[in-house]
Parts: structure tokens; sequence; C-alpha cells
């Protein structure tokens, strides 16, 4: 009997901002896809996918079955609304947390 082949997961990092981007490869996270916005029919189970989601759609990824890693920033009052560098989102300990969320019917 030939056992089909699995397809290999992939780690999506979701960002239209440079400068996560530039903090990310600087953390060396081995990403496969990068992309401005998510398509989450894209996600197969098994996938990671990191970002700053809105909830409906974290609960969309966790439902498929992939793991959802939050970037999480303490971004002080007067930076909200700015870009950041990847080196200010050092200086806030920008970290990934992952998550599980589900909606609730």
């Amino acid at each position: 009997m030939k056992v089909p082949k699995q397809e290999a997961a992939t780690t999506w990092f979701v960002s239209r901002h440079p400068g996560a981007i530039s903090w990310s490869q600087q953390q060396g996270l081995a990403i496969d896809r990068w992309v401005e916005h998510l398509d989450v029919a894209q996600v197969r189970a098994g996938d990671t996918v990191i970002g700053s989601l809105p909830v409906h759609l974290a609960a969309d990824v966790c439902a498929r079955g992939a793991r959802y890693l939050h970037l999480v920033l303490a971004v002080p009052k007067d930076w909200r609304g700015r870009e950041l560098s990847s080196e200010q989102m050092v200086n806030i300990s920008a970290q990934l947390t992952a998550f599980y969320v589900a909606q609730l019917h």
C-alpha cells in the first residue's frame, strides 16, 4: 500500500510593516511565506501563523488546526499610530506568544 505524501507544514509571517519584518529576520525565525494579508483558506493543519491578527482570524487559524503566535508589542501611548523600527521593537521587548483562540457559539 502506498502512503500518501504529507505536505510539509508552512510557517507564515503576516505583516505589512517593514520594522516587524526586519525584527522577525533578526530573530532568526524560519519563515516560509511572507504575506501582508492572510488568506485563511490557505492555512493547513500543522502550519504556524505569526502576526497580530484580528481575533476572528486568529480563531479561524486555530480552527483549521494551525498554531497561532501573536506578535506582542507593549507600545507606549506616544508611539501609537507610528511605524516602529526593528530597534524600537527590541526596546519595547517585542515577543511571540502562542495563543489558542476559539469562537464561542
